[in-house]
């Protein structure tokens, strides 16, 4: 069974489905820690009343992010984990720290990579007029929001939508999607071949998408 150790830094809704996913047997793994950089996330007391073992490294107590980091990787590293997910974790990790956990640290991230980059993902896909939007979860490399992509998911923006709206819809694919990657990871299907990776038994033919939906009649 695969030790995971999940960073967050805010609400934890994309840990907290991983925690039911572990708990409902739909990933062979076991969620040893879990790691804030921010003490007041609210994600750390969901994590502490499942029973599993939280602690807050706040990185504004730290003179530089070398030493945040340092402190960081002694947190983790207590667990000796086989995967470490960053699930809302907000802070840019030096190259070090990448190259340390290489092939078992991965990311979920509010676009459809490489589209949006960085922050403020939804408002700046609504301001292209693009029509789908969605969510990647890929391997992270020192290369921000840029490691080969293991997933992804996409939404239909609507006619109607704001940020806050297309958001939401976005994380509910958020959701779904990590709980995939890191199942795929802990069932050992998941091969980095170069830039990207390949799943094996990967499913066969997918409908394509297609934003709006024609009218046939």
């Amino acid at each position: 069974m695969k030790r995971l150790v999940i960073l967050i830094s805010g609400r934890g809704s994309n840990m907290t489905a991983i925690l039911d996913a572990v708990g409902g047997g739909k990933i062979a793994g076991e969620v040893t820690g879990v790691i804030s950089n921010r003490p007041d996330a609210a994600g750390v007391a969901i994590a502490s009343d499942r029973g599993v073992a939280t602690v807050s490294i706040d990185h504004r107590a730290y003179p530089d992010r070398e030493t945040f980091e340092h402190a960081l990787t002694a947190a983790i590293d207590v667990h000796a984990p086989d995967l470490i997910v960053l699930a809302g974790f907000m802070r840019i990790l030096s190259a070090a720290f990448v190259d340390r956990y290489a092939g078992r640290m991965i990311n979920i991230h509010p676009s459809l990579l490489p589209s949006y980059p960085g922050l403020d993902t939804h408002s700046r896909a609504l301001a292209d007029g693009v029509r789908i939007h969605g969510c990647t979860v890929h391997f992270v490399t020192d290369d921000v929001d840029h490691g080969p992509i293991i997933a992804q998911a996409a939404v239909p923006v609507r006619n109607d939508d704001d940020a806050t709206a297309l958001a939401a819809r976005v994380l509910e694919a958020e959701h779904q999607l990590l709980v995939a990657a890191v199942g795929w990871f802990c069932a050992g299907r998941l091969v980095i071949d170069g830039a990207r990776v390949r799943v094996k038994n990967e499913s066969g033919d997918v409908v394509p998408l297609i934003v709006p939906a024609p009218d046939l009649s």
